[in-house]
């Protein structure tokens, strides 16, 4: 259905009447009164409608779709583009300065250059729903019982079978535990393992929901900073050699991108038995790296259950899924269906069991093949962009981000917030760094979610927008 637009225009006026209606239409999308996906009239009908020539409406289109507020497709027709989401007037909101407020602000979405979600054209969404249609019929037909807390044997085994392949990691489907994503299973693994108290070593640069995960669990944490060859197991043996955690990012650290060298894997692993530490495995990216071959997991060279695995689906099939999964050590199999059964139970079987077909057939590896192509071609076309704009030297390719640092002392998250005005939302890097007196500043652009159709003017959107506020 078309969303009939009310617009006037005033010949008399000194904006031109293209200009007018540009006006129009953007204020018409920034009040919600045009919701995302809304359908508008084409450019020769609103001419007819306001009695104006079509080259003005054409103009104030071409304008509209370059500010990526509308995007025109001979299929469907001018539309509004998908745009961050508005928080509902009516809803209560978190109070000032909290986590919560933090968090809602640093998910909103979707939104170009956006971190943490998969690209929506590369998942074979179609195929994916009737998978997952085809479960929940099952499931709705299925006697009434409770699932397994562990999570449905069918897809614990596609996740053993998967970790031995792409991770070379060998575990049993009994020590796979399915989690409501990777927060949840932080979670699960931290009631586990009951260190409240204890020193946690923690990369610097990290992830800032796991440190505030970490420090909602009473663990105090210890700051380790990552160099080329990952976090530094000298610093934190000097700083802290008695902690009894450490969580690590070693496929791919994030944010900074190095993975961690062979020679400290087997020193943190050497560590970690002596003094009978856990190590928290963070599989960042899985297997989403897209120079070369995906390293093999730190878990795949543990011989003294030391590692806790912890993956999800988030990046390669969907967040809204909430789906992730943790690999326990033998010795701790018993503890963690407990701790499931009691206090953190998994998704619905339904689910559960799409992904599991999803993956059995095949159609799973063969997604992050496409995927990796896919992204790899994008991440080059934003450092071809930038290194032309701003040089090498200003920019990094860590993960599945663009980094583009900028100058010491340049608000990040205030550029990160303005830019949300053209429907970007690139990661401040300042928060990763647990304490604003060493951190640094950048913005980390999501390749996922790179707009190509308009990468160009949405890069000199970005630098335009970071130059007023040098």
């Amino acid at each position: 259905m078309i969303k009939p637009l009310k617009l006037n225009v005033d010949r008399l006026a000194k904006a031109s009447l293209s200009e007018q209606i540009r006006r129009g239409v953007a204020k018409a999308i920034e009040d919600g009164v045009l919701e995302p996906g809304v359908r508008l009239p084409s450019w020769q009908d609103l001419a007819v409608q306001l009695g104006v020539a079509r080259g003005t409406v054409r103009t104030a289109y071409e304008k509209l779709a370059a500010a990526q507020l509308i995007e025109a497709s001979r299929a469907k027709g001018t539309r509004v583009t998908q745009r961050p989401r508005a928080v509902t007037k009516n809803e209560p909101q978190p109070d000032a300065g909290s986590f919560l407020e933090t968090y809602l602000e640093m998910t909103q979405g979707p939104a170009f250059f956006q971190m943490g979600v998969p690209a929506v054209e590369t998942f074979p969404a179609t195929l994916f729903s009737r998978i997952r249609a085809q479960a929940v019929r099952a499931e709705a037909s299925a006697p009434p019982c409770y699932p397994d807390p562990r999570g449905e044997l069918e897809l614990r085994r596609e996740i053993a079978a998967y970790l031995a392949v792409a991770r070379g990691i060998n575990c049993s489907p009994s020590q796979v535990i399915i989690t409501g994503g990777f927060g949840a299973g932080l979670g699960l693994t931290l009631n586990v393992l009951g260190l409240g108290g204890h020193a946690a070593w923690f990369e610097n640069p990290g992830f800032p929901w796991t440190r505030k995960g970490l420090e909602l669990a009473g663990l105090s944490l210890v700051p380790i900073p990552v160099d080329r060859d990952g976090i530094d197991i000298d610093h934190g043996l000097r700083q802290n050699p008695e902690a009894k955690l450490v969580v690590v990012t070693p496929g791919q650290q994030a944010p900074l991108g190095p993975t961690l060298s062979l020679e400290r894997r087997v020193r943190l692993l050497e560590w970690a038995a002596a003094s009978r530490a856990w190590v928290i495995e963070d599989d960042y990216l899985s297997e989403l790296q897209l120079a070369g071959r995906a390293a093999p997991g730190l878990a795949s060279l543990d011989r003294d259950g030391r590692v806790i695995h912890i993956g999800s689906f988030s990046k390669t099939i969907s967040p809204t899924i909430r789906l992730g999964f943790v690999v326990a050590p033998v010795g701790l199999i018993s503890r963690f269906a407990d701790v499931a059964a009691c206090l953190a139970p998994p998704p619905g079987p339904a689910v559960q069991i799409a992904t599991a077909e999803f993956m059995h057939e095949g159609h799973y590896m063969r997604h992050l093949r496409r995927t990796k192509r896919a992204y790899a071609a994008k991440r080059q076309a934003i450092l071809d962009i930038l290194h032309a704009s701003v040089g090498a030297d200003r920019v990094a390719a860590p993960g599945l981000a663009v980094l583009l640092k900028l100058p010491d002392g340049t608000p990040d998250v205030a550029i990160a917030r303005q830019v949300l005005t053209f429907g970007m939302f690139p990661a401040p890097l300042s928060p990763w760094y647990a304490s604003p007196d060493n951190a640094e500043s950048g913005l980390l652009l999501g390749v996922a979610t790179a707009p190509m159709k308009h990468l160009a003017r949405s890069c000199d959107q970005l630098l335009e927008t970071i130059e007023r506020f040098k």
